[in-house]
């Protein structure tokens, strides 16, 4: 059986408690070296081998847990955050599909939860933005022409721009371009939850000189909107002159 596992954001504890648990039973493990943090190996039985696939080839991943699970061992393949963004796992499974070999995909903690737990945000509120777009930069990976960055920097909405850290003053300008106001707020969160996590605070219009100074050109999320400002409405929820299935409002 083959367990694709959400690792969490980077601190170890922040792994779920099913994917600890497959850590700690696994035969095989192949683990995304890049961006895992290796403390989550500690979870692994001694006589458990691993695998780093940042220097692996998706055949070479599949050589390895393929006739690993046929023959009847568990295998852990670690993706870092929750492997349904940016976890390249959907190719894998189609492959173990093709085979007729099982598997179950575990979540895991994105970072993009992890940036907003530092930044001590929270992405929707009331009358600020409803919508969170989680994206990407075109780079050596492109992306589709109607998910250009303008675009999506049209709807005003709260961004999360992954893998785009190194590209700091073209993304500046592409989402003032989309409409965003150059003061707009932006939190650059680089390495969420690891030891090292650093939180920048800035402006649209300041982000690449605060980035430059603070030394961030990868492994940070780009948090843009006004979901970093100090005005927003109340939650209608918990508003004591709102009615709800629990509680009658209160005249």
């Amino acid at each position: 059986m083959i367990y694709f596992v959400g690792a969490g954001s980077g601190a170890p504890d922040l792994i779920t408690i099913r994917g600890a648990n497959l850590l700690q039973k696994a035969d095989v493990v192949v683990y995304a070296g890049s961006l895992v943090n290796p403390a989550l190996l500690e979870y692994c039985k001694a006589d458990c081998q691993i695998y780093n696939s940042a220097t692996m080839t998706l055949e070479e991943v599949m050589d390895v847990m393929i006739p690993a699970a046929q023959a009847g061992q568990l295998v852990v393949r670690l993706h870092t955050g929750d492997p349904c963004v940016y976890g390249a796992h959907r190719e894998q499974m189609d492959i173990l599909d093709a085979h007729e070999i099982a598997y179950e995909v575990v979540p895991g903690v994105s970072s993009f939860c992890g940036a907003a737990a530092a930044l001590k945000a929270e992405y929707t509120l009331p009358d600020v933005s409803q919508t969170v777009i989680l994206t990407r930069m075109e780079g050596r990976t492109p992306v589709p022409e109607k998910e250009k960055i303008e675009l999506l920097a049209a709807h005003g909405a709260t961004m999360v721009i992954f893998l785009s850290a190194g590209q700091m003053e073209q993304l500046s300008e592409r989402l003032i371009a989309g409409g965003y106001a150059p003061e707009t707020p932006v939190g650059i969160v680089y390495k969420a939850t690891w030891p090292d996590e650093k939180v920048v605070r800035t402006t649209i219009a300041q982000m690449a000189q605060a980035a430059k100074e603070h030394n961030i050109a990868k492994t940070a999320l780009i948090t843009v909107g006004n979901f970093l400002g100090s005005n927003y409405e109340r939650s209608k929820l918990y508003d004591p002159t709102f009615t709800t299935e629990f509680r009658e409002a209160k005249q």
